[in-house]
């Protein structure tokens, strides 16, 4: 049996995008699909578990999901019984919380009500038909009352936010990561206006589970795939254990892949500690995250037991799980799992040689958040999923 190749296909990586990888080309073109991860679960960092109190704890940050495309949706329904949940987050800005994203009921918690009056009319005109503004249209704005609110915004949430989350100063960091936190133009509290918001009832976990329950698909956890593949340069091509397969699709950290050899690609990393409070009220928080833009050394929040559906969720405590930035380790105690690209020009440029060279391969298919360098929400992670697999559709004339 030696040297004979069992597998189709290899996919690298158990989140989102190896997954549906994985389960489109077992499902819709019969192929024998190898997913390893080198992790002990699947997942990736949608992953959750019950502790021992029956909550359901994302032990990687929480994660809500949002969408305006419906077949999405559907997708996922394909796998998980979901339930309608729009997030709400308050931020914490000199001692009171104020609604995040920042909204019409914020700016009068921010200037008062009374100096509030003329600073909404002005809003209502010259942003008439918008239902969303970034904090950097604000500060940049010709009116001056408006554009000073946006310097209010920035200097009591986004500067502090930005030099924790990200390290650096906001300048330094690309606008289209900052934008994602932008001031709704009413009174909307929903952190994203998106049409659908769902949660998994029973989690994400068991989502994928569902989602990798093929008999064309075999999980391998606790593999580093790096460990087992070998670069040919001579014949182009990608080898997994010394063999050749048709594709190796790599949703792993693109720099890892290459040894580095063009240097590091910078990530942002998470430690995150929990606390267990007994509450007869049964919630500890005013929400089920808050933000903490002016704190020392954290960033958020997060109380799960407000973000749970499950059946029969009876007790008297909660978990709060706090999150506390930093940079990514590989294999640091802490911070050793890469949560969010530094989206810069320098580093964006220092990324497009590797996406030149991973070119070379002949059978090397990449995807995700890590191997695209790229930050993606929930939503458009999964959508890239589609689009690249039928890429790899029409590469392998599947």
């Amino acid at each position: 049996m030696e040297g004979i190749i069992l597998y189709d296909i290899i996919v690298v990586g158990a989140g989102f995008s190896g997954s549906i990888f994985a389960r489109r080309l077992a499902e819709e073109k019969n192929q024998r699909v190898l997913l390893v991860e080198q992790r002990p679960h699947i997942a990736g960092n949608m992953y959750d578990e019950l502790d021992a109190y029956g909550i359901l704890v994302q032990r990687y940050g929480p994660h809500l999901f949002s969408t305006d495309k419906y077949w999405i949706v559907e997708f996922l329904e394909k796998y998980a019984e979901l339930v309608v949940h729009e997030t709400k987050i308050l931020s914490f800005i000199d001692g009171k919380y104020v609604r995040l994203p920042f909204n019409f009921r914020t700016l009068q918690q921010l200037v008062t009500p009374a100096k509030a009056e003329p600073l909404l009319k002005k809003f209502r005109s010259e942003f008439e038909g918008k239902d969303r503004v970034s904090v950097f249209e604000l500060i940049e704005y010709q009116d001056d009352d408006i554009r000073n609110y946006g310097n209010l915004l920035f200097e009591k949430a986004y500067r502090t936010y930005t030099a924790k989350m990200w390290g650096m100063a906001p300048d330094q960091i690309d606008r289209s990561v900052l934008n994602r936190a932008m001031m709704s133009l009413g009174y909307d509290e929903r952190y994203q206006n998106k049409d659908f918001q769902y949660l998994p009832k029973y989690g994400f976990t068991k989502l994928f589970e569902q989602m990798l329950n093929h008999p064309n698909i075999t999980v391998c956890l606790n593999c580093d795939a790096l460990e087992h593949i070998q670069l040919d340069y001579e014949k182009r091509n990608v080898l997994f254990d010394g063999k050749l397969y048709k594709q190796i699709v790599y949703t792993g950290a693109i720099d890892e892949l290459f040894q580095e050899r063009f240097g590091n690609l910078p990530y942002r990393s998470l430690h995150i500690e929990y606390r267990y409070e007994r509450h007869d009220n049964r919630f500890a928080l005013p929400c089920q995250v808050i933000s903490y833009p002016q704190a020392e050394g954290y960033t958020r929040d997060t109380e799960y037991k407000q973000i749970n559906y499950l059946d029969n969720l009876d007790t008297p405590y909660t978990v709060i799980a706090r999150e506390f930035p930093l940079p990514y380790r590989k294999h640091a105690e802490r911070g050793n799992i890469p949560y969010y690209p530094v989206i810069n020009q320098e580093n964006l440029a220092r990324f497009s040689r590797y996406a030149d060279e991973a070119k070379k391969f002949s059978n090397l298919f990449l995807c995700g958040r890590l191997a695209d360098y790229k930050y993606y929400n929930m939503d458009l992670i999964i959508e890239n999923a589609f689009e690249k697999t039928e890429q790899l559709f029409k590469r392998l004339g599947l």
